[in-house]
C-alpha cells in the first residue's frame, strides 16, 4: 500500500532568503525611512552652505602683467607655474605697463595685477572695488644714457641731474606703463616741463634697439632689476645709468617712492659693474585684486607671493618683501595671514583644495550641526514608534474579532454559529504575524501579540 500523497501547497513557495538576513534587511529599512528625514535635511543644508559660500577657487583667473621681458612678465609666469600646481589656470595678459594694468582692473578684464605705486590717484570708488595683497618689490626708475652723448653735452661721463637732460632724445615708454607720469612729476619738481625734451613713448623692446642704434640718447623706464632689459644694459659698454644724487630728497617729496641704492659691482663682481654705487629712487610695486576675486585665489596668490619675493635681491634683505606697508589701498585679509603666519596648518598636510574646502566650510558644519544635532534627538523615539506600529496595528484587528464573539442582543446558539468564520480570521491574523519581521529588540511584543491570539482563540473555542 502507497504512502499518502501529501498535497502541494497554493502560492509562493517559502522564501530561500534566511531568516537573519530578512530581519537585518527589514531593521535597515526601518532605520533608513525614520533617518530619511534628517538625512535630507543636512543635504539640503550643506548644499545650500556649499552654494552661499562657494568654497571651491575657479578653475581659470586672469592676471595683467606688463610689456614682454619686462619683470612684470617674468614674475606673471612664476605666478602662472605655481597656480598651475594647485590646478588653476593663471591666463597672464601682456599689456603697456601698470597704469594699463590698473584700468584692467578698474573695467573688471583682470582678476590681479601688478601696479607699480604712483601710477594714478586711487580713488574712492577704487577703495571699494580693489584690495592689495601686499607690496612686492621696488621698481626703481632707470634712466640709461649714452656716455658719448654726456661726453659731448656736458663734458663729464656721469649724469647727476635732470636737468642735464635739456635737449636729449628721451624715451619714456608708452603711456600704460606709468612711467611718463612719474617721469614728467620728476621734471615737475626741478621746474622742468617736456617741451624741454625731445621725448617719444615706444615700447621697451624698440625703443632698446632705437637706443643701441644711437637714434635715442636716453631711456626711462621703471623695472625691477630681475628684467633681462635692465640686466642687459647694465652690462653694455658705452651705456651708464644715471646717479639721483637727490634721492633722499625724491623719497620725501613723494610719498610712493623710495631711496634705494645699487651695490657696486652687483651686476657683475668680476668685471666690477657698476664701478661705483649708484643712488635710485624706486616706487613699490603692489599686487592688486579685485574685491570679488575668489578668497582662495586671494590666499593662494599671497603665499606665492612670500615665496617668491622673500629672498634677498638687489635693493631688499631677506625677508623684506613682500610686507603690508606703502599700500594705497586696504589689504586682503588673504594677505596679512599669509604674510602673519604662512600656510594654514591644513595645508601643510592636506591638498590644497581640500584644506580650502574644510577651511571655508567648517564653520557653516559648526552651525548644521548645532541645528541637527537636537533634532537628531527623535530619530530614536520614531525608530520606536514606527517598529512597534507593525506589531500594534494588528491588535486592532484582533481587538474587533473578541468584540464581535458576544455582541449586545445576541443568543448563546447565534454566538455558537459565528466561532467558525471568527477563528478563520484569527489563523489568517496568526499566519500574518508569524510572516512579521522585526528586530530581537522588539521580539518580546511580536511574541506577546501570537500569545494574545492564543487567548482569543483559546475563548472562541469555549464557545463551540
Amino acid at each position: 500500500m502507497s504512502a499518502p500523497v501529501e498535497p502541494v501547497p497554493h502560492g509562493p513557495g517559502p522564501s530561500r532568503v534566511p531568516r537573519s538576513w530578512r530581519t537585518w534587511w527589514w531593521a535597515l529599512r526601518d532605520m533608513a525611512v525614520s533617518v530619511g528625514p534628517l538625512v535630507l535635511l543636512i543635504a539640503a543644508l550643506v548644499t545650500l552652505a556649499f552654494w552661499w559660500l562657494n568654497p571651491n577657487p575657479p578653475q581659470r583667473v586672469v592676471m595683467a602683467t606688463g610689456p614682454a621681458q619686462s619683470a612684470y612678465a617674468t614674475f606673471g609666469a612664476r605666478y602662472a607655474q605655481a597656480l598651475a600646481a594647485q590646478g588653476i589656470e593663471l591666463v597672464l595678459k601682456p599689456t603697456d605697463g601698470s597704469l594699463h594694468n590698473l584700468a584692467m582692473l578698474r573695467a573688471g578684464d583682470a582678476d590681479l595685477a601688478l601696479v607699480q605705486g604712483g601710477s594714478a590717484p586711487m580713488t574712492e570708488e577704487d577703495q571699494a572695488s580693489l584690495v592689495s595683497l601686499g607690496s612686492l618689490f621696488v621698481e626703481p626708475l632707470w634712466l640709461f644714457y649714452r656716455e658719448s652723448t654726456a661726453l659731448r653735452r656736458t663734458s663729464s661721463r656721469h649724469l647727476l641731474h635732470p636737468t642735464q637732460l635739456k635737449g636729449w632724445r628721451v624715451n619714456v615708454g608708452t603711456p600704460g606703463s606709468g612711467v611718463p607720469t612719474l617721469f614728467s612729476s620728476i621734471l615737475a619738481a626741478n621746474r622742468m616741463s617736456e617741451k624741454d625734451l625731445l621725448l617719444s613713448e615706444l615700447d621697451h623692446t624698440p625703443a632698446t634697439v632705437a637706443f643701441l642704434d644711437g637714434e635715442l640718447d636716453a631711456l626711462v623706464f621703471a623695472s625691477a632689476p630681475e628684467s633681462p632689459l635692465v640686466q642687459m644694459l647694465l652690462l653694455t659698454p658705452g651705456v651708464r645709468l644715471m646717479d639721483f644724487a637727490q634721492s633722499q630728497a625724491y623719497a620725501r617729496r613723494f610719498a610712493y617712492l623710495r631711496a634705494v641704492t645699487l651695490p657696486q659691482g652687483v651686476a657683475d663682481l668680476a668685471a666690477n659693474l657698476p664701478a661705483r654705487p649708484v643712488r635710485l629712487i624706486a616706487p613699490t610695486t603692489s599686487l592688486l585684486a579685485r574685491a570679488e576675486t575668489h578668497p582662495a585665489v586671494l590666499q593662494l596668490m599671497a603665499q606665492t607671493a612670500v615665496a617668491l619675493h622673500r629672498e634677498p635681491g638687489w635693493f631688499g634683505q631677506a625677508r623684506e618683501f613682500p610686507n603690508l606697508t606703502q599700500t594705497e589701498l586696504p589689504l586682503a585679509p588673504e594677505a596679512t595671514r599669509a604674510m602673519a603666519g604662512g600656510a594654514p596648518l591644513l595645508q601643510r598636510y592636506l591638498p590644497f583644495w581640500l584644506a580650502n574646502l574644510v577651511e571655508r566650510m567648517w564653520l557653516a558644519m559648526g552651525l548644521i550641526l548645532a541645528l541637527v544635532l537636537p533634532l537628531s534627538r527623535v530619530v530614536p523615539p520614531l525608530y520606536t514608534l514606527r517598529i512597534r506600529s507593525r506589531v500594534f496595528r494588528w491588535y486592532a484587528e484582533l481587538r474587533d474579532i473578541e468584540d464581535r464573539v458576544a455582541p449586545p442582543g445576541v443568543r448563546v446558539a447565534g454566538v455558537a454559529a459565528q466561532v467558525a468564520p471568527l477563528l478563520a480570521e484569527l489563523d489568517a491574523l496568526e499566519a500574518k504575524a508569524g510572516r512579521m519581521q522585526v528586530p530581537l529588540a522588539y521580539a518580546d511584543e511580536l511574541y506577546a501579540l501570537r500569545s494574545h491570539i492564543q487567548l482569543v482563540r483559546k475563548k472562541l473555542t469555549l464557545l463551540q
